[in-house]
């Protein structure tokens, strides 16, 4: 028999007993349930959002001062809250860096720390020469170069621009060997070795009386430099193998391990302040990127071709042949492990810059994706400096474009070459913005093709 009180509520245990074949249903206000449920998913996702929202401000603001025709100084001035984020995210690469390797590389044990480093630069490497091989492969159906590209108004366009000198491949080999043991580790943290070349007179010249040097020949000779780049594989080499030789100390090295452990968290510490500002720098590296650039509507008729070429191998790779990897290894979903870096996707796309990335990475791969900090500062180190997918596809789409522009035919000899030598030199190519375009002029010579038009990959190289 069924009681109720004079409010219509079912009465408590304490007024008797209940019919245990009775349901009891407490009617709850929806708006006590969905409110708390949707203020908690915003804050969890609150970073996220400001972020894109940012990239989006930004490509709107930039687009409409386009018209005012801002001056130089003016668009410096503007550029300023971005250029301001750089700089943080710059000035904690070098102790976020060394402190997460030396602590990394110290709490493993040798072997499974050579298990582990050898399959994740197996894995860098085979996923470099893939997204190589797409670029070509892209290019070759696409022709981004092919069919008389009208780009006369662009190239009457084009400011003189300081090209990078070509570098024989060798050269550019030794120099990626030379920069894994750097001399000096303080000045490893803003320089690093490059090969630059002098033309020097062959000896044995027939000369006049009167001092005038008859069939005078020079030879190219490659002379040590140091140029002003953060040597981070130096960096890399050296902490890592500064983990292992704390970890052979035993007790003694425990000392410094715990402090390199604190310095790694103190410096994460630092990488979750920084985030909170990275939505008003990225929207003003957005914004100032798409004011600087000179005719967007030039640009894209010019090189429509090869930017869809570019962007469609980029999203390709990054969308279905990376996806399709995660999923074999972990059996999981691998759009949910993107969706919890979104925040570092957005920051690279506003950086242009995958070493100014990194701690923005860490935080998201350890806190949104639960992956174990032993292994996450490890790996993403190395990777920001070994693992340029990117790069290698651009820079074999862009050989190929400048190859069909020059109306050069490439012969299989030549796309091996291209294959090979993108994969290579991306590993020491800078993680910074146009890092890329440094190495082009190395595949480029390594083809034969004229380096002359890279003025034109200058002009998209934000963009794409």
């Amino acid at each position: 028999m069924k009681t109720s009180t004079s409010n219509g509520v079912a009465p408590s245990s304490s007024q008797g007993t209940e019919d245990p074949g009775r349901a009891v249903s407490l009617e709850v206000p929806m708006t006590t349930l969905v409110r708390p449920s949707c203020w908690g998913c915003l804050r969890r996702h609150l970073l996220v959002l400001l972020t894109v929202s940012g990239v989006l401000i930004g490509v709107t603001l930039g687009l409409a001062l386009r018209p005012l025709d801002l001056s130089p100084m003016q668009k410096t001035y503007f550029g300023f809250p971005g250029e301001m984020l750089l700089r943080m995210l710059k000035m904690i690469i070098i102790p976020l860096v060394v402190c997460s390797l030396v602590s990394g590389a110290a709490s493993l044990d040798p072997r499974a720390l050579g298990r582990l480093g050898s399959r994740a630069v197996l894995f860098f490497l085979f996923t470099t020469l893939v997204a190589s091989a797409l670029g070509v492969s892209l290019a070759f159906l696409i022709e981004p170069g092919a069919g008389g590209l009208p780009l006369g108004g662009l190239l009457a366009k084009q400011r003189p621009v300081n090209l990078p000198e070509p570098k024989e491949a060798i050269d550019s080999f030794l120099d990626l060997m030379r920069n894994l043991i750097p001399a000096n580790l303080v000045a490893a943290a803003f320089q690093s070795y490059a090969t630059l070349y002098q033309m020097v007179p062959l000896q044995g010249n027939w000369t006049l009386e009167n001092g005038t040097i008859l069939n005078t020949t020079y030879i190219k000779l490659p002379v040590a430099s140091d140029i002003e780049s953060m040597n981070i594989l130096g960096l890399v080499v050296f902490a890592i193998g500064f983990g292992v030789a704390l970890r052979q100390l035993g007790r003694e090295g425990e000392v410094l391990m715990t402090f390199f452990g604190a310095f790694n968290e103190g410096t994460m510490v630092l990488v979750a302040w920084i985030m909170w500002y990275a939505p008003v720098g990225i929207m003003f590296l957005v914004a100032s990127k798409v004011v600087e650039m000179e005719d967007l509507v030039l640009l894209v008729k010019s090189l429509g071709k090869y930017i869809t070429c570019c962007i469609l191998g980029q999203l390709i790779h990054g969308l279905v042949i990376l996806p399709l990897l995660f999923l074999f290894f972990t059996r999981r979903n691998p759009f949910k492990f993107l969706l919890g870096i979104l925040t570092a996707l957005t920051t690279a796309f506003g950086t242009s810059s995958s070493s100014a990335t990194l701690p923005t990475m860490m935080k998201c791969v350890e806190e949104n994706n639960g992956v174990d900090k032993h292994i996450s500062r490890f790996v993403l180190p190395i990777g920001a400096t070994v693992n340029m997918d990117g790069a290698a596809l651009f820079q074999s789409v862009a050989a190929v474009f400048i190859a069909q522009f020059n109306n050069i035919q490439l012969d299989a000899g030549q796309v091996f070459t291209i294959l090979v030598t993108s994969t290579a030199s991306s590993v020491g190519a800078a993680g910074i913005p146009a890092g890329g375009i440094l190495t082009l002029a190395i595949i480029l010579e390594a083809i034969g093709v004229p380096t002359h038009d890279l003025s034109l990959i200058l002009a998209v190289d934000w963009l794409v």
